[in-house]
């Protein structure tokens, strides 16, 4: 590989002599950074140079460091050692704040974007920049010109008075960026951070945003992004830094690796996921669901069976019904139309807790708001599928409860301080092997996933994967609807491709790579890609 900088040790990758073509030189330079809590080192003699007009991706899994480098430039950390300098001015990290992060061109936007859904986009970016005023009134007209101006400017068509609730989640996220770079007119010089800017965007709201971050780069615009999402900031970042247990692993620059090559610096190890070649060995073609006719809100007629021991993917655009397809069989929607049967008998669940007695589990996309409690405890959130089974004359032995978690935690992996631990201290990754673990233990015949590494670093992906496959070779019939094409192909026996509510094909796995189904789910996108909530 050419043009990379990288540890020596790690695997896919040649160091490579300095000199990496320069764009200007350099809009960040961050050396030798430490810090400490608590005895914990959680950056141990990092440093970072990022290239002015580049896209530049931190990459690394959940607690490698990355996020600590990002609060420290935000001024939200103190560094305990280490020099910075922004756009060849030397800052001194001593009473580095906020504030001198925004006056040195330091741009931030987090995952929770900031912004206001219930005031206009023009209020949204007053509430950042101020209100002009006219007299002892607000200055609307000017304030709108001004809107208007960077809208058109970040190739967005919106009326400045609509409100934020009524956006599609790329156009949510272009406007904070734009907000965030409100005053790039003056002469100082910015660099943006963007902290997970698509892990609350479907593939195709993904690729539409960053297709417009790349365009900025092209016009000069420096943009550092953190991601768990390899294949987009592959297909959008010039340069890599790599962390991993607080140390910068590798550095690739002006080059482009291969996925495999950066999961491979991130984990130090070969953590590829073992693809599917034809139908799975374990998968006995007993029908465990059989659905016929379904129809309800997008579904507009699906038919489908998933055996014993087989995992069924399911893919599609925004729209095409696949989670609504997964809420139906699990009782949270009641179908218009059609039938169902589990394991040969007739299966209407008219609740949730139907189906959960007939042995269904859903793990639902939203982790955060619907399958977890994040203020209670890890043993809470594990106990909450088993309460019927758990409490005695009216009493919940609490020692059995914890004793049941600190098995589960072992089971599955999950990094956690101690059973007693919140489940919001714990990475997006950990979170969902305590959601799986609660389900898991209740030996489901059907295990029904909705975006299950959404929000998840990479080595947890791997551990996610390997779960789901344990569980299928166990027997269970696993469904998995998921916009991440790479982790349909990875995992899945067979997939269907659901288009405006019906199936348009199915692929049994080692027919298709990813481009190919990347190519059927798109093939209708003028029709389906309609944006679901109102358009200005």
């Amino acid at each position: 590989m050419t043009d990379a900088l990288a540890n020596p040790g790690a695997a896919g990758v040649t160091p490579a002599a300095p000199g990496a073509p320069d764009r200007g030189g350099l809009a960040l330079q961050i050396r030798h950074l430490d810090k400490n809590f608590s005895g914990t080192r959680a950056l141990n003699d990092v440093s970072l140079a990022v290239r002015r007009g580049t896209v530049h991706a931190l990459l690394g899994g959940n607690g490698s460091g990355k996020s600590t480098t990002i609060k420290i430039l935000a001024g939200v950390y103190t560094a305990d050692a280490g020099e910075l300098e922004i756009f060849g001015r030397p800052i001194d990290l001593h009473g580095y704040t906020p504030a001198t992060a925004q006056s040195s061109g330091l741009r931030f936007v987090h995952q929770d974007l900031g912004l206001f859904d219930d005031l206009s986009i023009e209020e949204n970016f007053a509430l950042d920049n101020g209100y002009p005023r006219r007299g002892p009134g607000i200055d609307w007209k000017s304030l709108r010109a001004h809107v208007s101006r960077l809208l058109a400017e970040y190739e967005l068509d919106i009326d400045p008075r609509t409100p934020v609730r009524k956006l599609r989640p790329s156009d949510q996220t272009m406007v904070a960026i734009a907000r965030a770079l409100q005053d790039q007119d003056s002469a100082q010089e910015l660099l943006l951070v963007l902290d997970e800017p698509t892990a609350r965007l479907a593939a195709q709201e993904s690729e539409l945003l960053l297709e417009r971050v790349r365009r900025r780069a092209e016009l000069g615009q420096t943009v550092v992004i953190v991601s768990h999402r390899l294949r987009e900031v592959l297909a959008v970042c010039d340069d890599f830094t790599i962390y991993r247990d607080g140390r910068v692993a590798g550095e690739l620059v002006a080059t482009t690796p291969t996925e495999d090559e950066l999961i491979e610096i991130m984990a130090g190890r070969s953590v590829r996921a073992l693809r599917p070649t034809g139908e799975a060995e374990h998968a006995d073609r007993t029908p465990v669901l059989s659905v016929a006719g379904l129809r309800g809100g997008p579904v507009r007629g699906i038919d489908l069976t998933v055996h014993t021991g087989e995992i069924l993917g399911l893919a599609g655009l925004v729209g095409s019904g696949r989670s609504s397809v997964l809420k139906m069989i699990f009782g949270e929607h009641a179908p218009d139309q059609g039938t169902m049967t589990l394991e040969g008998a007739p299966y209407a669940p008219a609740a949730i807790g139907d189906a959960m007695r007939a042995g269904v589990a859903l793990v639902p996309e939203d982790r955060a708001g619907e399958a977890a409690f994040p203020d209670q405890s890890v043993t809470e959130n594990l106990a909450l599928a088993t309460l019927s089974e758990n409490w005695t004359a009216g009493v919940m032995p609490r020692g059995r409860e914890r004793s049941a978690a600190q098995t589960l935690i072992a089971d599955f992996g999950v990094k956690v301080a101690g059973p007693d631990a919140l489940f919001s201290s714990m990475s997006g990754g950990n979170q969902q092997k305590v959601v799986l673990a609660r389900w898991m233990q209740r030996h489901p015949k059907l295990l029904l996933l909705d975006e299950p590494t959404q929000g998840v670093d990479v080595m947890s992906r791997a551990d996610i994967y390997a779960i789901i496959r344990r569980a299928a070779a166990e027997g269970c019939a696993v469904i998995v609807a998921s916009s991440d094409l790479g982790e349909i192909h990875a995992l899945c026996d067979r997939t269907l491709i659901l288009s405006r509510g019906k199936i348009s094909d199915e692929v049994a796995a080692g027919t298709l790579d990813v481009d190919g189904l990347t190519s059927l789910v798109l093939r209708e996108k003028s029709v389906t890609d309609a944006p679901t909530e109102a358009q200005p």
